[in-house]
C-alpha cells in the first residue's frame, strides 16, 4: 500500500515526543513536510526538538493526565490549523512500571493506568472534532505487552491490554465518520525507556521499603521473588541488546498516518508476531512454562 503524496500539508499531534518513539516520529514526520505538534512535558524538551528540526515543528506542553493542559493544547491546535483540523493523532505517551503485583502500591497502579489508558482516552476525546474536521486518523502505540502479559510488568501489560480494547471499540464507533483507528504493536525497542524503567523500579522499591510495606513478609516469600527478579533483570538485559531500531516503529506509524488504506494493526518485530500467532493460542500452563523458560525462571 503506497503512501499518498498528493495530499496538501498535513497536521499531526504526537504525544510523548520528548524521547524515544515520539521524538523519532516527530522528527521523521517533520522531515516529510508535515506540520507536527509535538506534545512534551518540559519546555526544554520542546526547544531541543525545534533545534533538531526547525521552527515549523510546534512543541506543546502536554501532560496527558492534566485536563487543563489538554484543553490548552486543543485550543492551540485549533488556532494554528485555522479550520484545517488534524490529519492524525498519535497516542504515544506512556510509562512502564515493573514491580511484583503483591506489593505494588495502589497509587502507583493508578498512575500507570492514568497515563497509559485514561490519558489517551482524554486526548482522543478532545481532539476528535479536529480529527473529523481534518479527515484524520488515530494511531495508538501499544506494545507486545498488549498481546501477552509477562510477569512483574502486570500493571503495564494491563494498561496496554486496555488500550487495545479501547482501540477495537473506537475503530467501530468511528466508522460512520471515516476515521481509521490503528494499533502499532512493537516488540522491544531500542529507546531510553529501558534505563527509565530500571530507575523507576529502583525508586519504587526504595519507596515501598521506606513506607515499611511488606515488613511482615516471610524470608521464603522474599527469596522466591528475589530469584525471579534476578532472572528478569538478566532477561531484560538480553532483550535490550536485541531490541529493534526505533526506525521500524516510526515506519509503521508513518504508514498508519499516510497510507491510503492504513492497517488496523501493525505488528513490529518478529517477537511480536511470534506472540500474536503462536504464544497466545497455547494452553495457559504450557504458555506459562514457555514464558518462564524464556525469562530463565524456575
Amino acid at each position: 500500500m503506497g503512501l499518498d503524496n498528493e495530499t496538501p500539508t498535513k497536521s499531526v499531534l504526537i504525544t510523548g515526543s520528548s524521547t524515544g518513539i515520539g521524538e523519532a516520529c516527530a522528527i521523521a514526520l517533520h522531515d516529510k513536510g508535515i506540520r507536527v505538534f509535538a506534545g512534551v512535558r518540559r519546555q526544554e524538551d520542546g526547544e531541543r526538538l525545534v533545534k533538531q528540526t526547525s521552527a515549523a515543528l510546534i512543541p506543546l506542553l502536554l501532560d496527558v493526565t492534566d485536563e487543563q493542559a489538554i484543553k490548552k493544547a486543543t485550543q492551540q491546535i485549533t488556532d494554528a490549523t485555522a479550520g484545517g483540523g488534524l490529519s492524525g493523532l498519535v497516542n504515544n505517551a506512556g510509562i512502564t512500571i515493573a514491580f511484583p503485583l503483591e506489593f505494588l502500591p495502589m497509587d502507583v497502579l493508578r498512575k500507570q493506568l492514568e497515563v497509559n489508558v485514561i490519558g489517551p482516552a482524554a486526548v482522543t476525546q478532545a481532539m476528535l472534532p479536529l480529527i473529523r474536521q481534518g479527515q484524520g486518523r488515530i494511531v495508538n502505540v501499544s506494545s507486545i505487552s498488549g498481546l501477552a502479559a509477562a510477569p512483574y510488568i502486570g500493571a503495564y501489560a494491563a494498561s496496554k491490554h486496555a488500550l487495545e480494547a479501547m482501540s477495537d471499540s473506537l475503530r467501530v464507533e468511528l466508522r460512520n465518520f471515516a476515521v481509521p483507528v490503528s494499533l502499532v504493536e512493537p516488540a522491544d525497542v531500542a529507546t531510553p525507556i529501558w534505563e527509565k524503567s530500571r530507575q523507576a523500579a529502583n525508586d519504587l522499591r526504595s519507596e515501598v521499603m521506606d513506607r515499611g510495606e511488606g515488613d511482615d513478609v516471610s524470608e521464603e516469600v522474599r527469596e522466591a521473588y528475589a530469584r525471579d527478579i534476578a532472572a528478569m533483570r538478566e532477561a531484560t538485559s538480553k532483550s535490550e541488546k536485541q531490541a529493534i531500531p526505533v526506525s521500524h516503529v516510526v515506519k509503521a506509524i508513518e504508514h498508519a498516518l499516510l497510507a491510503r488504506r492504513p492497517k488496523t494493526r501493525y505488528l513490529v518485530g518478529g517477537k511480536t508476531r511470534a506472540v500474536k500467532f503462536f504464544l497466545r493460542h497455547l494452553p495457559d500452563r504450557l504458555r506459562d512454562r514457555i514464558v518462564m523458560n524464556s525469562l530463565g525462571m524456575k
